[in-house]
C-alpha cells in the first residue's frame, strides 16, 4: 500500500480535536487546583484536600505528556506530508508510522489520566456516602440503595 498525501492530512482533524479535548481537561484541572488552593489555605489540616492535591499533580503531569505527544504527532504528520510532496515516499512512510505511534502514546496516557480522574471523583463520593445512606426519596424504588451487607 502506497501512502498518499491525503492519508496524513486526515489525521489533522483528529489530532486537532484531541488537542482541544486535552486543553479543556487542563483548564478544568487548573480551575480545580485554584479552588483546592483556596480551601487548603482556609483549612490546611483536611486529609482529603492533600490527597486531591497529589492526585491533581499526577494528572497535570499526564496531561502535559498527552499534549506533548499530541503536538509531536501533529509535527510528524506535517513532516510526512512535506516528504510525500517532495517524493520521499520511503522516509515519509516511517515518519507517518512515528506520527501514529506518538498519537497512540498520547491516547494511552489519556486512558491513564481518565482512570486517575475517576479515583479523584471516588474520593469526593466517599465523603458523601454517609449523606446518601441517610437520605430518603420518592424515587428509592427505582434507585435502590445498596447496603453494606449486600457488598460483603
Amino acid at each position: 500500500m502506497e501512502l498518499q498525501l491525503s492519508t496524513p492530512a486526515l489525521l489533522f482533524s483528529a489530532i486537532t480535536l484531541l488537542m482541544l479535548a486535552f486543553t479543556n481537561r487542563f483548564l478544568a484541572i487548573a480551575s480545580l487546583i485554584r479552588g483546592l488552593h483556596k480551601n487548603y489555605m482556609e483549612a490546611s489540616n483536611q486529609e482529603i484536600i492533600v490527597e486531591q492535591i497529589h492526585n491533581l499533580r499526577r494528572r497535570l503531569t499526564l496531561i502535559k505528556n498527552m499534549q506533548l505527544f499530541g503536538v509531536f504527532s501533529f509535527l510528524l504528520c506535517i513532516i510526512c506530508m512535506y516528504l510525500l510532496f517532495r517524493g520521499y515516499t520511503m522516509v515519509a512512510n516511517w515518519v507517518f508510522v512515528g506520527s501514529m505511534a506518538s498519537l497512540l502514546i498520547s491516547l494511552g496516557i489519556s486512558l491513564i489520566e481518565i482512570q486517575i480522574s475517576t479515583k479523584a471523583l471516588n474520593l469526593e463520593l466517599r465523603d458523601m456516602e454517609d449523606i446518601f445512606e441517610k437520605r430518603s426519596s420518592g424515587l428509592d424504588f427505582i434507585f435502590k440503595k445498596e447496603s453494606k451487607k449486600d457488598e460483603e
